[in-house]
This record gives C-alpha cells, sequence and structure tokens, in this order.
C-alpha cells in the first residue's frame, strides 16, 4: 500500500483512461506483468494487488459532480489503502496539458477534524489544515464512498515514470460524515467492465501504444466519482445526460 509520503504533489502527467470488457482483464493482467514492475507496495501473488476505499467530496448542489465552474477542475477525497490506519487528503486538479495532486498522509482517527469547522482559520496545528480549509471555503462534504480492487505496475518512459492500473469489483455506498463505513451495503456498478488507466508525462510511451494497440482499446474519459454516484441514484443528480458521468478528455495516445 502506497504509504511512502507525508505529502506529495505531482504534476505535468497525463492520463489515459479506458473502459474495457471484464472478459479481456486475465489477458491484459497477464500483458502488464510481462512488461512492467509491480508496484512496490502492492501485494497479491503477483505483489501489485491492494484495494482501495475513497470518500469522495462534492457540494450540496452536487457542482463536482455536474462539473459546474471551478468545481470542474477539481476533485477533494479522502484515500484509504486496505485497513490502513492513516489516511490520504488529497485535492487533483486538472488544467489544460497538466494534471497534478497534492495529498497528505493523516492518522485515520483524525478524519473527524474534517467535520468540525476550524476556528479563525488557524489551519498550522495539523497536516490536514490545507485540505479543510478548501472543503469548508468551496462547503463539499463527504457524499459517497467507492470501494475498489486494483492491480498497479509501473515502468520508465522517455519522460520519466510511467504507470498502469486497473480496477475492477467497484461498489459504491452513501456518504455523510468523513469516516470509512468497513461494514457498509454497497451498489456495485460496472460489474462488465474495467477500468484501465495509464499514466505518463507529456506524451504516451511506445509500451502503452503496443497495448493499446494490441487490445483495440478507445480512450473513455470515465469517472468514477460519476458512475458510482449515478449507481446510487440521488434524486439531485437524477436528470444527469451520458456526459455528465464522464471526465474530460484526459490524454491521448497518438503519436
Amino acid at each position: 500500500m502506497p504509504l511512502d509520503a507525508l505529502r506529495d504533489t505531482r504534476a505535468f502527467a497525463s492520463e489515459t483512461k479506458f473502459l474495457v470488457p471484464a472478459a479481456a482483464g486475465d489477458a491484459i493482467r497477464e500483458w502488464a506483468r510481462r512488461h512492467l514492475t509491480a508496484d512496490p507496495h502492492g501485494g497479491g501473488h503477483a505483489g501489485d494487488e491492494y484495494d482501495t476505499t475513497t470518500l469522495y467530496y462534492d457540494s450540496p448542489a452536487f457542482d463536482v459532480f455536474h462539473r459546474r465552474g471551478s468545481f470542474g477542475r477539481s476533485k477533494y477525497r479522502v484515500r484509504r489503502y486496505g485497513h490502513h490506519s492513516q489516511v490520504f487528503l488529497e485535492r487533483k486538479l486538472r488544467r489544460p496539458g497538466m494534471l497534478s495532486k497534492r495529498r497528505t498522509l493523516v492518522p485515520l482517527g483524525a478524519l473527524a477534524r474534517l467535520d468540525e469547522p476550524q476556528i479563525g482559520w488557524e489551519s498550522g496545528s495539523w497536516e490536514g489544515g490545507w485540505f479543510q480549509r478548501r472543503i469548508e471555503l468551496r462547503r463539499l462534504r463527504p457524499v459517497c464512498e467507492i470501494n475498489y480492487h486494483r492491480i498497479a505496475r509501473t515502468g520508465t518512459g522517455a519522460h520519466g515514470p510511467v504507470r498502469f492500473t486497473l480496477d475492477d469489483r467497484l461498489v459504491v455506498s452513501r456518504a455523510t460524515c468523513a469516516a470509512f463505513a468497513d461494514d457498509a451495503d454497497g451498489v456495485p456498478f460496472l460489474d462488465k467492465q474495467l477500468v484501465l488507466e495509464l499514466k505518463y508525462r507529456f506524451s504516451a510511451p511506445p509500451l502503452f501504444k503496443q497495448l493499446v494497440e494490441a487490445f483495440a482499446l478507445q480512450p473513455a474519459p470515465v469517472s468514477k466519482y460519476r458512475l458510482g454516484i449515478a449507481a446510487l441514484g440521488s434524486p439531485e443528480v437524477a436528470r444527469f445526460n451520458s456526459r455528465s458521468v464522464h471526465d474530460d478528455a484526459e490524454g491521448s495516445l497518438s503519436a
């Protein structure tokens, strides 16, 4: 489980997502394990698996879901790997030509602080102050929890590190506070598809282009958050259209 930094900021990254049939999952996993290195924090027989649980934040009007104004460029979330006692507070920010992520590691027990208003904006007393300030200013609160199983492989391209992830067993449940409901009854979604993500810097490496060609993959800028909220059937998003569940185009594997 990737818990190797108190604060991690990633920039100048690109990612391309695909929805692939579940039936193709074994062949794609085999390809990845043949060509890429296991994530150093993974487990399982191939050393590349872990379970992830994420709390997603949105406004009372679901502005993030609908991508209204600046809400469409960022996501605020809390991510936990397995049943670890520490979690990441994350902001994922998308700008033209750049995808960046800021995240800070905090104890699981500190999450209750996110449900309490800060007094006088004094955030220096704990590591998650920057995250708390932003969710309060934007009036964000937890709306759902999404669990999934992931395999992760890594490598090196011409411009730096590259990363391959493949997610399955996606389950969503409602959330009303900054806490993980490990025993919550959830709603499965994308049960016949897997979410493949390819992350790289600047341009896609030839190896990823070979993967896309070998399996005839088509980019699909999919959002697990929006698909999860749609699966819950929340009244606030009942009239979403087909575009609402997708992110903006996130990258190209063209030469």
